[in-house]
């Protein structure tokens, strides 16, 4: 019984050094100006490939799916704003998610990736690329 405690004793600090280090990994609205806007961010894709996305200067973003093959399911080009509220990336496309309001919490993995979490609770991982 001793030996179960002093596992579980464990666990809870391994959880707890985890989620406080996860923290500290997530980018503040200034890290995400200077290493999010200017540049393009691909977004990993489930079935493969990257979704490029373009963090204009200006407030601009715009995509293309076309090298995924989108076109054949949805309007395969799209732009929109970008905005920062808080310490979570924004973004609203014309036609993309409805035009649907969409903020998300990132985090850096390593030098040139990234985890986003959107405010609906998606997640994913993304490759931040060159400068525009």
């Amino acid at each position: 019984m001793e030996e179960r405690m002093r596992l579980l004793i464990v666990l809870l600090f391994m959880l707890v050094a985890h989620s406080s280090h996860a923290a500290s990994d997530r980018l503040s609205a200034e890290n995400i100006r200077d290493q999010i806007v200017g540049r393009t961010v691909f977004l990993a894709v489930p079935f493969g490939g990257e979704f490029p996305l373009n963090y204009r200067r200006d407030g601009r973003v715009d995509g293309t799916g076309e090298a995924l093959g989108l076109g054949k399911f949805t309007r395969p080009r799209d732009s929109g704003t970008w905005w920062i509220d808080g310490d979570r990336l924004c973004q609203k496309f014309s036609t993309w998610y409805d035009g649907s309001q969409l903020c998300f919490e990132l985090y850096r993995l390593d030098e040139t990736r990234i985890r986003w979490i959107q405010n609906n609770g998606d997640k994913g991982t993304a490759r931040i690329g060159p400068a525009l």
